[in-house]
């Protein structure tokens, strides 16, 4: 009867570092995706999408609010798949690449669609690595 607690605080514990893990790469790539959107449009790219500008902030706002599904998504695959680390990074690489798909097709420029799709990869780039290695194996 004592590994049943040692096992129930052993999970606990790896997933509360999972989410902390999470909530600190969640902070950096809003940060970072700011920071590519003031960037790219103080060199001049516009952040006009159909004649409506996107604010700075929304950048942080939207990465944030995605990041947030893709840690409670490794705390899903943490309970429930066999080998959650490779599931987690399977399966965000493929919704990375189809959330470039709008930015394709988005009626803007060229130089707006890159900049779109380099803010995708940017948070991409900080927060899979960081979820995935606090996932077993």
């Amino acid at each position: 009867m004592t590994t049943t607690p040692q096992t129930t605080r052993t999970t606990t514990s790896a997933v509360g570092a999972l989410i902390g893990a999470g909530v600190i790469a969640t902070v950096a790539a809003s940060a970072a995706t700011m920071a590519v959107a003031a960037v790219g449009h103080a060199a001049g790219i516009s952040l006009d999408i159909s004649g409506a500008p996107i604010p700075v902030p929304g950048f942080g706002v939207l990465t944030a609010v995605f990041s947030s599904i893709g840690v409670l998504l490794a705390v899903l695959l943490s309970r429930f798949a066999r080998r959650p680390r490779r599931a987690f990074v399977r399966t965000t690489v493929v919704l990375t690449v189809l959330s470039l798909v709008p930015d394709v097709l988005a009626d803007a420029g060229t130089a707006t669609k890159a900049l779109l799709m380099l803010t995708h990869l940017v948070a991409a780039a900080i927060v899979i690595p960081a979820v995935a290695r606090r996932l077993a194996a």
